[in-house]
């Protein structure tokens, strides 16, 4: 067990930042830690990384205790903070040969920050200063430092904030590929990150854990939803819709997104070609569409059955 935590809670004042929180990290997992801004995602990290204590509760990092075995529990962590502050004076190479320094590495300095440098794919910046940098290499600066010491977990708060698409696919196949030897937790609200990074989603809100699974299997946690998309050759009015047998509800679908379900019908537009079709428990109600399109002169471009996203599972989740 990489990361262990049974019943952590944190109070500021009256405010209680975590709620008797306990998780349970594999080694060689890769966890993204999903809330709003506010729900302890930092906290928790913070608590994690020795930064700060817990008011109550135990955890373990490879099996140390964060009170009694703190200093073997930060050599068993790499930690890129959000803000990811960096000497923006000193040359690549020096930073990292200075970090090496305090985490007291004293044979094959070189070495190492010649292959972290490689890792992170900053051999063609590693002769200019940090500050010279775009933000996307400051992020892989940021990683190299944590992974300079060989960390068995790495925890990574946010970390691609503030990048462009181009940094932001490079930052996390970055991470993809360390996740293949380390345990990694990392904190962001960008639902496709997830998706995209991670092998398990945990979900946090008002300090405490809502959701705790794999994001392929998400969706079976909130409230069950038989759902179709389906495309006309032209725009259908919604009153039309309704009169479907076994529709329940009916939502516009504009390009790849849709109306959150919920929204009152008479707040919706009119006519749309495509539509996510809510039925009624139970009910398969493609033939019924089929037999719709017939009737109404209309030809069914697609027709398939739809899973909710993460993004809205995650609004539901969260909601006060």
């Amino acid at each position: 067990m990489s990361i262990a935590v049974n019943k952590i809670t944190k109070v500021y004042g009256i405010q209680k930042a975590l709620d008797s929180v306990s998780i349970s990290i594999n080694r060689g997992e890769v966890v993204g830690l999903l809330g709003p801004n506010g729900a302890g995602k930092s906290t928790l990290m913070k608590i994690l990384t020795c930064f700060i204590p817990p008011s109550s509760g135990v955890a373990q990092v490879c099996g140390y205790d964060i009170r009694e075995q703190s200093i073997e529990v930060r050599k068993k962590i790499g930690y890129l903070p959000e803000n990811n502050p960096l000497y923006l004076d000193l040359y690549v190479k020096e930073f990292l040969e200075f970090v090496a320094g305090t985490h007291q590495i004293k044979k094959g300095v070189r070495t190492r920050v010649n292959d972290m440098i490689m890792l992170t794919g900053l051999t063609p910046e590693q002769h200019k200063k940090i500050g010279a940098l775009s933000k996307g290499f400051r992020q892989r600066v940021g990683l190299a430092q944590a992974l300079i010491h060989e960390p068995e977990v790495l925890i990574l708060d946010e970390p691609t904030s503030g990048l462009d698409p181009n940094q932001l696919a490079e930052i996390r196949s970055l991470i993809k590929e360390i996740g293949k030897e380390k345990t990694i937790m990392l904190s962001t609200h960008i639902m496709q990150e997830v998706e995209a990074v991670c092998d398990r989603a945990i979900i946090i809100h008002n300090g405490r854990i809502v959701a705790d699974d794999s994001t392929g299997n998400l969706q079976h946690i909130t409230r069950s939803r038989n759902l179709i998309r389906v495309e006309f050759s032209s725009p259908v009015e919604l009153q039309l819709i309704r009169n479907i047998k076994g529709i329940k509800e009916a939502f516009p679908v504009s390009g790849n997104t849709h109306m959150i379900p919920g929204k009152p019908f008479q707040d919706r537009p009119s006519d749309s070609n495509t539509w996510l079709l809510e039925s009624e428990a139970d009910r398969d109600i493609r033939a019924d569409v089929f037999k719709f399109a017939v009737d109404k002169a209309l030809t069914v471009l697609s027709l398939q059955k739809e899973e909710q996203k993460l993004e809205e599972i995650f609004q539901e989740l969260t909601k006060n």
